[in-house]
């Protein structure tokens, strides 16, 4: 049997989860159910699959930095960590997986999986790859179909057809022909397709082998898989990561797996799973999969409840207290708090959407923004100020950087900063501070091993954080945007 190389598809941006999932900090980053982030969720399932390879990540390049240090502190080291320039579906995102694979020399099965999924039973779900991977192995082009538990509108569906093979060790079930995949239905057709016992959830993961998968691609959608090859073919390394080619993925066509392949090929087979899975599509998704309260409640937080019911509660910072609700979503963060009737959350899009048409940073940005040497937390703004409280990791160092609007003032509150200001070098401990001159050169280090946070107080005509001239960094950040990884 081929080796099996995990595909992790951690391409979304999550805006129905907004105001705790957003552009710059997506669903699949967050610890939403358990403690684990959905991706670290995600990579600790394959785990236990035997015969796999590293994983591969394909990612947006904005969330590079995070998606590496979430992988690397669960242990599970990648193969490769692909960027897309920007987001073209998961066809595309699949196929460079592909082609990534070939050009190493090998010619694997590859397992699709989403990385924002949460599954209950991991075991389970090994269990039906380990089945199937055989299969997979001798051409056949494999989806996952969830065994549903109602009439669910908010999922596609496949029709499944004879049987293709019958699992006799591990598992009891089969591997059926796909007849169709169907679109989201309405309720009433939903409800006839749970009755009829023909009918799965479409899960978005998938087992197949890469040059099966290209072939069929190269039939069916011949300019992705030749702008995807053209993107493979003339990436970069870039310390970690593997860069696609911007021009050449610009080009290459948008779609989903789905619709341009598995639709349309007739290799495709599903295979039954029942594993407690949820897309976590939304927060009424994360209540139905969420551990409630006698009455109905899921709460996360600070949260204090009276004569309330069938509710999804969040506090991130502060206290959150209800009286008489029903069947409605409370979500609290630091910057922003959403309300809306459970059955209404699909609308939120519509709240994201006017945020970013507005350019408010809320649709981008949280109050604390995350980069690759630690974060920083907008505390208080006015005018001609700003404070913000720092956090510099352990042995991690900011860029050698300069502002032409504003100068700040650091005060050091834990542990140890080494201070580069022009020519000087100044090691500051807890209590201690210094100015930076606007634009003076300077660079912010830590070189203990307890986090650095730090209090910097900024004053200027102009406080953006696209205010940065860098000379030099160790993330190979100099030819970037700022504003967006600063």
């Amino acid at each position: 049997m081929a080796m099996i190389i995990p595909v992790i598809l951690s391409g979304g941006s999550g805006s129905r989860l907004w105001p705790l999932s957003r552009r710059l900090y997506p669903k699949q980053l967050l610890a939403l159910a358990g403690g684990n982030t959905l991706l670290q969720q995600t990579a600790n399932r394959i785990r236990a699959i035997e015969e796999t390879a590293p994983p591969m990540v394909i990612c947006n390049h904005e969330h590079r930095f995070q998606v590496a240090e979430q992988m690397r502190s669960t242990g599970v080291e990648p193969g490769a960590i692909i960027l897309e320039p920007a987001g073209r579906n998961t066809a595309p995102a699949v196929a460079v997986a592909a082609f990534h694979a070939l050009e190493k020399g090998e010619n694997p099965v590859l397992l699709v999986l989403p990385a924002e999924h949460l599954i209950k039973r991991p075991d389970v779900c090994q269990d039906a790859v380990k089945a199937a991977a055989e299969h997979a192995s001798r051409g056949g082009m494999i989806t996952f179909g969830i065994v549903p538990t109602g009439p669910e509108t908010g999922y596609g569906y496949i029709k499944k057809g004879e049987v293709v093979a019958e699992f006799t060790q591990g598992m009891a079930g089969a591997i059926y022909r796909v007849v169709r995949f169907v679109e989201k239905p309405d309720a009433n057709t939903a409800q006839k397709y749970v009755e009829s016992g023909e009918y799965f959830w479409n899960s978005g993961m998938f087992l197949f082998r890469a040059d099966v998968y290209l072939d069929e691609l190269k039939k069916y959608e011949p300019e992705m898989h030749r702008w995807t090859k053209e993107a493979c073919d003339r990436a970069v390394t870039d310390l970690d990561f593997i860069r696609l080619d911007s021009e050449a993925f610009s080009k290459c066509p948008s779609d989903s797996i789905d619709y341009a392949v598995m639709e349309r090929t007739d290799r495709a087979q599903v295979v039954p799973l029942d594993a407690g899975w949820s897309d976590i599509g939304s927060w009424s998704a994360l209540w139905e999969a969420g551990p409630r309260d006698d009455d109905g409640n899921v709460l996360h937080g600070d949260v204090v409840t009276h004569d309330t019911s069938g509710c999804y509660l969040y506090s991130d910072r502060r206290l959150v207290a209800t009286v008489g609700l029903r069947d409605h979503i409370v979500i609290e963060t630091a910057d922003a708090v959403l309300v809306s009737p459970r059955n209404r959350v699909q609308e939120i899009k519509t709240i994201v959407n006017y945020l970013k048409g507005q350019n408010r940073q809320e649709a981008c940005f949280h109050s604390r923004v995350y980069r690759p040497w630690g974060s920083y937390e907008t505390v208080v703004a006015g005018d001609r100020f700003q404070v913000k409280l720092i956090t510099v990791n352990p042995r991690a160092k900011l860029s050698m950087q300069m502002h032409h609007h504003r100068a700040e003032h650091w005060v050091v509150v834990r542990g140890t900063a080494l201070v580069t200001r022009g020519d000087e070098e100044l090691m500051l401990s807890e209590n201690q501070s210094t100015f930076i001159p606007l634009g003076t050169r300077h660079r912010l280090e830590n070189p203990g091993v307890i986090p650095l946070e730090l209090i910097e107080v900024q004053s200027g005509s102009y406080l953006g954080e696209d205010d940065i001239v860098r000379f030099d960094d160790i993330y190979g950040r100099t030819g970037e945007r700022p504003a967006l990884d600063g």
